[in-house]
């Protein structure tokens, strides 16, 4: 082999190591853009299954519905999947007062390293996903229920009233809550207020011993943060 010629397959092979560690990097950097574009938001596989479960019944009273809620807590306690705080989301017949289930959602804060996936945050995106709607504001037929198992924090509270649901059903208490170490936030008498100014319905300490008792039982070995 010629020295010429040698010279030039090894300026040649330089060249091609460059341009594709130059592609390399620009395919990583564009991956990397693309990951820190999206947040990925999932339920635990028992919760859809607690969904498919009660697709077709009937709800007919508040404890009924905030049964689910609880229920939701405590599975998320037992299986390891977030904090104990669950939410349901009701459609009610304005006519027949019949409830059916839109969607749930879970305190997933700690498992997707998300500060914002709290129950409330999460049922909602849910339940507007599944109406294919940005808003939940009740219409001719029907109106929405959210029923959460603690009362919500500050942020919550924003995010319940944004949504437009009908009517805010809580069970345990914000002091239940920060009993166990929580901390949720600015949350007054005014901020309940500002919810019935604004055609909210707002039912406290529905089932609350049992909503209290997850809280506890979390309290005892769980992620306090």
């Amino acid at each position: 082999m010629s020295k010429v010629f040698s010279e030039k397959w090894t300026t040649t092979a330089l060249i091609l190591s460059a341009t594709a560690a130059a592609l390399m990097s620009a395919m990583a950097v564009r991956k990397l853009k693309t990951r820190r574009r999206s947040v990925l938001v999932t339920l635990p596989e028992w919760l859809h299954r607690y969904e498919i479960a009660l697709k077709d019944k009937a709800f007919m009273t508040d404890s009924d519905m905030m049964q689910v809620a609880i229920n939701i807590s405590a599975m998320n306690v037992e299986h390891n999947t977030g904090g104990p705080f669950g939410t349901a989301i009701f459609s009610r017949e304005k006519t027949t007062g019949i409830a059916s289930l839109v969607a749930c959602g879970c305190n997933r804060v700690v498992p997707l390293s998300n500060s914002v996936l709290h129950g409330e945050t999460t049922a909602i995106q849910f339940a507007e996903q599944a109406i294919r709607n940005h808003s939940l504001t009740a219409n001719e037929t029907h109106e929405y229920i959210l029923c959460t198992s603690c009362e919500p924090c500050c942020m919550c509270l924003g995010s319940v009233l944004w949504s437009g649901v009908s009517e805010l059903h809580c069970s345990a208490t914000k002091t239940d809550a920060e009993a166990i170490g929580f901390n949720e936030g600015p949350v007054f008498p005014e901020s309940y207020r500002a919810l019935e100014a604004a055609g909210i319905t707002v039912k406290f300490r529905i089932l609350q011993e049992q909503g209290q008792r997850v809280l506890q039982k979390y309290g005892d070995t769980g992620v306090i943060y």
